[in-house]
């Protein structure tokens, strides 16, 4: 049988990492290259002993030629502002791109330029990218070339939040999200954000008002609306290395009571394997999720605030970034969307 190759761009990252130990057990695709111009000529199991035998052969520079010859499939595994450089070197051949940078997730380079504070990447790629929130853009990524993957906080928000947009549950204008992830989301790069004597036994919140998923989350949620939808989001840094949960509200819009929520969201999601609905009065939890591509939600219709309460929990590593990034390539090479992604939750 013919395996798939794929490459991986920026690979001593956390989530070229996991995009290693996930393709290791995906039964189409063979890992031939991974790209580090910081280690070119290194071997990865001399940073992460963990990968030793996994892997063969030395990390190399990026050659476009070269990769078009030699994969499939492109994973960029960078920084913002890295794969707006490359990806449109490779346009227009027979290789699949995924992202998971932000440089191709918003449609107006202004934005990008504004909220990422880079040059943006060109527009004909932007407009060629598709967005790959899996559930809800999987026709798109049928047909799709470049995938732009999805951030992990617009991962959690965005798959808690459509249904109620789509259903019309509540109102727009109301959106309050407050995040919480751990301290893997901020990469390997050391900071004193992420010291452990700063993180430890604290909790503490982080770009109040300028988080670069905001314009993210209501770029995607003003589509589903039908016009344009304004957030307010808080994310906080918690003293654990995976994790991500949202706790978002919104007024409620119409009469519905808590079971009814359920059913709404029940239905939406009933032929999308990674999403779980918790039963009334359960509400999911980060160590529920860890290591897995699930996105657990919980909902609460509170009469008395007249609020709708929604509770989403995934990986930020996994369906907020690499294992999605695999779903996404599971959906644009027409496989099954949980090939190689039915890992059962780590836990505890």
């Amino acid at each position: 049988m013919y395996l798939k190759h794929a490459a991986i761009i920026g690979g001593t990252g956390y989530g070229a990492l996991e995009l290693i130990r996930l393709l290791q057990n995906h039964p189409e695709v063979t890992i031939k290259k991974i790209i580090s111009h910081s280690q070119e000529g290194e071997y990865l199991e001399n940073t992460y002993p963990h990968l030793a035998s996994f892997l063969e052969g030395p990390m190399e520079t990026f050659e476009a030629e070269s990769l078009v010859n030699d994969v499939d499939i492109i994973f960029f595994a960078t920084p913002p502002g890295v794969s707006k450089n490359y990806i449109p070197q490779l346009a227009g051949t027979s290789v699949q791109c995924i992202d998971l940078s932000g440089d191709l997730r918003l449609e107006k380079p202004e934005n990008y330029e504004k909220w990422y504070g880079k040059t943006p990447a060109p527009q004909e790629i932007l407009d060629e990218a598709v967005y790959g929130l899996s559930e809800i853009y999987e026709s798109e990524l049928k047909k799709a070339k470049i995938c732009s993957n999805p951030g992990c906080y617009p991962t959690a928000s965005l798959l808690g939040l459509m249904p109620a947009i789509t259903h019309k549950l509540i109102d727009n204008e109301s959106i309050i999200i407050d995040g919480k992830t751990g301290v893997s989301g901020a990469g390997r790069t050391m900071s004193p954000m992420t010291h452990f004597s700063e993180t430890n036994e604290n909790v503490k919140p982080y770009k109040i008002g300028r988080h670069q998923h905001i314009p993210e989350i209501e770029q995607y949620l003003g589509k589903e609306a039908g016009k344009p939808v304004c957030i307010n989001m808080t994310t906080h840094l918690l003293p654990m290395t995976r994790g991500l949960l949202c706790t978002m509200y919104g007024k409620l819009a119409t009469q519905l009571n808590t079971k009814e929520a359920i059913e709404i969201y029940s239905e939406y999601y009933e032929a999308d394997p990674f999403v779980r609905i918790r039963p009334e009065g359960t509400f999911p939890s980060t160590k529920e999720v860890s290591g897995s591509n699930f996105c657990d939600i919980g909902l609460y219709a509170d009469d008395r605030t007249n609020q709708l309460v929604i509770v989403s929990a995934i990986d930020n590593l996994v369906k907020g970034a690499s294992g999605q990034a695999i779903q996404n390539m599971n959906i644009m090479n027409g496989w099954q969307t949980d090939k190689g992604l039915k890992q059962v939750p780590v836990y505890p």
